[in-house]
Formats: C-alpha cells, sequence, structure tokens
C-alpha cells in the first residue's frame, strides 16, 4: 500500500525571547497569520502539538472550509473583507465556493481578521459547522482546523487516510470487477475455440468420405480399364488371325478404350483435386486453433497481470510458505546468523530468493554521506534503495528514528518501506522486532555498524553486514 500522506509541518514556530515557545496571551488571537494554531507546549516536558497547514490540507476538508467560508463572506461587513475577496462575495451563492474556494482558502491563512470575522459569523449562524467532534470526520476536522485545535493536525490526517483507503477500495473493486471481465471472455474464448475444433473435425470427416468415395470410383474404374483392354488384346489377336469382319468392332473398342482412359485421367484428377482440399481444410483448422490459443495465452497473461498489480496495491505476498519449508531435520546450508563482510559476500545474500535487506537508516547515512542535511541523507538513501531493489527483487525496509523529525515524506519510491520509530521508541528497537518477525528460515540482511544491534539480530537468524558495506554496494546501483 501506498504510504498516507501526512499534513506538511509549517516552516517554523514563534518562540520568546529565552527560545521557547509563545503561549498566546489573554486575548490574543489563538491562530497566527499562517492560518495554524500557535504552539502551545505542554507542561509536561514541553512538547509542542503539532499545527495544520492550509495549503497541506487533504481535498475534502479545503472544500468544506471553503464552502463555510463563502457563505459567510457574502454576509461580512465590507471592512473584515480583504479586498482581494471582495468581488468573490458578490458570486452566485452556487459558484462562490467552487471558483473562489482558492482565493478564500487563501485568505484565510493570511489574514487574521478575515479569519475571526468569519469564525464569529459561524459561531452566530451556523454553530454546528464549529464543532470539532462533530460525527462527519470531515466536519469535525474543518472545525479543528478554523478553530486552530491542538488535535487538528491529527484529524486532518485521518480524513486523508480514509480518503486513501476509500482510493484504494475503489481500485481493488476496479480490478477485481476487471478480472471477472477477462474470466468471462475467456470462457467465451474457450467455447469458440471448442465450436472451430468440432467444425474442423466435421470438415476433415466430409473431406475424408469424399475422398474414399473416389478412390472407390477409380478402383471401379480400373478394373473396367482392365477389361476393356483385355477385350482389345482379344480384338487384336482375332485380327491378326486374319478376321477382317471384325475390323470395324477393333476401331470401336478402341475409341471406347481411349474415352475410359481420359475418363480415369478425369477421375483422378477430380480425386487429387478432393485430397488438395482435404489438406488445405485440415490447413485452415491447424490455423485457426493456433491462432485461438494464442489468444488464449494472452488472456491468461492479462488475467495474471491484473492479479499481479492487485497483490502489489495490496501488499500481498508473492507466496506463502510450502511443504518443504516445514520439513525438519534439514537445513539449507545457507547458515544463520553469519557476518557478511564484503561488498561480493552481500550480493550474493541478496541474489537469495524471498530476501529481506533491513537498513539502520541514520547508522549508514551517516557512514557515506554525513556532510548532508538529515532530510538529503533520508532521500538519498531512499532512492539508491529503490533502485537496489530493482535490481535484486529483495524486499527492503530502511528505518529511522523519528525523534525530532520535523517532516515525513508524504511518499517513496517504490519498492521501498520507509519507517520512522514512534516517540520514546528507538530504531534499533524497531529493526529487532522486525527481525522477530520473520518465519525461521526466511533469509535476513541486516545493514548497521552498531555491534549491540549486530549481536542481537544474529541470534535472531539475520546476518548482520556493516553500513560501510552497503554503502560500498549502493554506489555501485
Amino acid at each position: 500500500m501506498h504510504p498516507q500522506p501526512l499534513v506538511p509541518e509549517p516552516p517554523g514556530d514563534p518562540v520568546g525571547p529565552s527560545g521557547v515557545a509563545a503561549r498566546p496571551g489573554p486575548g490574543e488571537d489563538p491562530l497566527d497569520d499562517s492560518g495554524a494554531a500557535r504552539p502551545d507546549p505542554a507542561a509536561d516536558g514541553g512538547e509542542r502539538p503539532e499545527p495544520a497547514s492550509w495549503p497541506a490540507l487533504p481535498e475534502p476538508v479545503r472544500d468544506r472550509i471553503a464552502e463555510l467560508s463563502a457563505a459567510a463572506v457574502a454576509k461580512l461587513p465590507t471592512t473584515d473583507v480583504p479586498r482581494q475577496l471582495r468581488p468573490v462575495a458578490k458570486f452566485a451563492p452556487a459558484k462562490r465556493a467552487k471558483l473562489g474556494g482558492a482565493a478564500l482558502l487563501t485568505a484565510l491563512g493570511e489574514s487574521s481578521q478575515f479569519r475571526t470575522a468569519v469564525i464569529e459569523w459561524l459561531r452566530e449562524h451556523r454553530t454546528d459547522a464549529l464543532d470539532p467532534n462533530a460525527t462527519d470526520s470531515v466536519a469535525a476536522a474543518a472545525a479543528a482546523v478554523l478553530l486552530g485545535e491542538s488535535g487538528a493536525a491529527g484529524r486532518v490526517r485521518l480524513v486523508a487516510k480514509n480518503a486513501e483507503e476509500n482510493a484504494l477500495r475503489a481500485e481493488r473493486d476496479a480490478a477485481l470487477a476487471r478480472t471477472q471481465r477477462l474470466e468471462a471472455e475467456l470462457a467465451q474464448v474457450r467455447a469458440e475455440l471448442t465450436e472451430a475444433k468440432q467444425a474442423a473435425e466435421n470438415v476433415r470427416g466430409e473431406r475424408e468420405g469424399e475422398v474414399e468415395k473416389l478412390l472407390k470410383r477409380l478402383r471401379d474404374q480400373g478394373v473396367q480399364l482392365r477389361r476393356a483392354k483385355d477385350a482389345a488384346e482379344a480384338v487384336s489377336a482375332d485380327a491378326e488371325r486374319g478376321s477382317a469382319a471384325h475390323a470395324d468392332e477393333i476401331a470401336a473398342l478402341t475409341a471406347q478404350l481411349d474415352r475410359e482412359r481420359r475418363r480415369v485421367a478425369q477421375e483422378r484428377t477430380r480425386a487429387e483435386r478432393a485430397a488438395a482440399d482435404a489438406e488445405i481444410a485440415r490447413q485452415s483448422a491447424r490455423e485457426a486453433r493456433q491462432a485461438d490459443e494464442v489468444r488464449l495465452a494472452l488472456l491468461i497473461d492479462t488475467i495474471d497481470g491484473a492479479v499481479t498489480g492487485l497483490r502489489r496495491e495490496l501488499a500481498l505476498g508473492a507466496r506463502g510458505a510450502r511443504p518443504a519449508d516445514m520439513v525438519r531435520g534439514a537445513t539449507s546450508g545457507i547458515g544463520q546468523g553469519g557476518k557478511i563482510a564484503d561488498v561480493s559476500t552481500l550480493d550474493r545474500y541478496l541474489a537469495l530468493p524471498n530476501v529481506h535487506l533491513i537498513v539502520d537508516g541514520y547508522n549508514v547515512t551517516k557512514t557515506g554521506y554525513p556532510e548532508l542535511a538529515l532530510a538529503d541523507q533520508r532521500d538519498r538513501l531512499i532512492h539508491q534503495l529503490s533502485a537496489l531493489a530493482a535490481r535484486t527483487a529483495a524486499e527492503v525496509t530502511v528505518v529511522f528514528d523519528g525523534a525530532g523529525v520535523l517532516s515525513v515524506p508524504a511518499s517513496v519510491p517504490r519498492g521501498v518501506r520507509v519507517l520512522f520509530s514512534d516517540r520514546g521508541v528507538l530504531a534499533d528497537d524497531v529493526i529487532r522486532n522486525l527481525v522477530a518477525a520473520e518465519p525461521a528460515g526466511r533469509p535476513m540482511v541486516v545493514a548497521t555498524s552498531d555491534r549491540a544491534v549486530a549481536d542481537s539480530v544474529r541470534g535472531g537468524g539475520a546476518h548482520p553486514t556493516p553500513s560501510a558495506v552497503l554503502v560500498s554496494r549502493l554506489s555501485r546501483v
């Protein structure tokens, strides 16, 4: 499945002279000029709630806010409406949110006065629109963003997650419908192929029967020819004995013999033509059968591609365990938990079927390119791992420490699973959990230079390799 889109964080928080995020004072607007909630450090440790960002809101939330602000802008005093929105306020109600939605959202994010006026109008005329605990998740998220609630970002992520799940469900249903349609076409092609084979068999039977009849007639003509020849020889013998009276009869018999020969030749020609027609019919049947087999193979490949795409979209494994994987008393000979010390050995392990490469993200990036910023380190490593996954067909998972991460990428290249450890959880523990979650016997390679991590995953059956070895291998991708 694709990674869930997250609401991007604003570029920074307002801070006081001591470097601590400033709380809004009494009577101050809880929203800053960018449209996000002002940070309010928590009492336990000074952590700030994650604010929402106007440009990164999901489409359903943007449409809801645009609809509410469009309803309010036409009723507000002109002094509370920014100059660029005054033409929008004159639009027809049905077109105001659709045509002026982008301008309304921009004004809400840039003008705290306009945003406050909209909120006050909604409190007076649309009280239900400002309920952050509404049953509808989109309405609740829009209300939380407008009011600058501390949980607005979480509600926005929930809306984005629901939208993505709905899109994936629609894609799944479309793929299933396409598969069913292809299966119906396959059944129809099979039926047509059966009919074509039956027709070819019928034609071949008819041709063979006709050829048999012609051969029988040819044999009969041969018998008659031999009889006529014997009669002619008898007449010739009589003529040689000087019987002049039979001269005319001999001439007639000779003419009859010639006619019989011509008729036999014609029958033979017709028999050869019938045999040629039968051969042509057999060849046509073979060609039709081959064409149907090609169409059938194409349909089967199409169905297989649709199923493969569906598995990839739903993140299903290529196959499950096989009976040979369950046999006791024997090992594969690969070895469990051995250290991979060079690039050539790493290539051999990555060539194993169904291998899982687990990467200690920052441990590798700080070994290979420590001069880059952390975000650039992550991007470079993820793209290199994507190219490696495409060449080796290995399953690749990279784990980064989530502490202090301000911006999580909304999407990553295909073939790489990117994980960030939760707050209070170390990336090292996530790697150990990944190794422990795999079934016994599956080949695993863990790229890390952390000796404690390497020792613990080796006990779980994984093969640790130093970060420098993986960096050398990625430089060749």
